[in-house]
């Protein structure tokens, strides 16, 4: 699918990945609805694209929300235009073991309430919005590309296991939407990006930063516009459904 003045829509898409995917696709000519928790960082996102000469607009949507996603997603179409592409890259963590262990005494717990924080907004809410955004281009009547933001850790990793459960059941939505929606010219596809220097990764000590790069057969970590380079690829390459785009330098968990 050429993605020139398609309207696409971005969860999480006010910074970091999301926004690189923005402006990567904007640049293909796509017109760009961002979906982000605060207004104030969608009108900054929308006002830093449109410097560039991309259209964008801006909708505050809580992806864990379902009343929220159907108003944001009808909002779109009331403005825009239905939705031909839709990206849930929208993710949040809240690490912790699922045990801690103190000489033989389990001393603190991964919480049911930081699982459920996570799983609400990883993976509830790409369902939500990929129903969503499937209902739209279905009555639209032409078709469209669901992308889901994965990860590495969908393989699992210590202390993420919230996260992992989350990006590995992200991938299963993939290949069972690929299956039910091809009827109606709907294709899907998954990107796992590795580690990818952003604002989290910012956050982290040098040395910790050097020691992940080093991890990395290409001894470096991914800029933002690698994964924005994949999801273009499963916009573009129309033979391309229920698949896994897997962007990290080479690493395996």
């Amino acid at each position: 699918m050429h993605v020139d003045n398609k309207i696409i829509a971005i969860t999480g898409g006010a910074r970091g990945l999301g926004f690189a995917m923005a402006r990567h696709l904007g640049a293909q000519g796509a017109r760009l609805a961002l979906l982000d928790t605060r207004q104030d960082a969608l009108d900054a996102a929308v006002a830093r694209l449109a410097e560039q000469g991309f259209a964008a607009s801006g909708f505050v949507v809580d992806v864990s929300n379902e009343a929220s996603v159907v108003a944001g997603f009808a909002a779109i179409a009331g403005e825009l235009g239905p939705v031909s592409g839709c990206i849930n890259n929208a993710g949040i963590t809240d690490d912790a073991m699922l045990v801690k262990v103190k000489e033989g005494r389990v001393e603190k717990r991964m919480s049911l309430t930081a699982w459920q924080r996570v799983l609400d907004v990883n993976l509830t809410g790409a369902f939500l919005c990929g129903r969503e955004a499937a209902t739209h281009m279905i009555e639209a009547g032409e078709g469209g590309v669901i992308v889901n933001i994965s990860s590495i850790s969908k393989a699992g990793n210590m202390g993420q296991s919230n996260y992992a459960a989350a990006k590995a059941g992200i991938h299963a939505l993939t290949v069972t939407w690929a299956k039910e929606l091809a009827r109606y010219a709907i294709r899907t596809a998954t990107v796992a990006p590795g580690f990818v220097a952003t604002e989290m990764t910012a956050a982290m000590r040098p040395d910790m930063l050097e020691r992940i790069a080093q991890s990395v057969p290409l001894n470096r970590l991914g800029e933002p516009d690698h994964i924005a380079q994949s999801v273009a690829f499963a916009f573009d390459n129309d033979y391309f459904t229920g698949r896994i785009i897997e962007c990290d330098g080479g690493l395996r968990l």
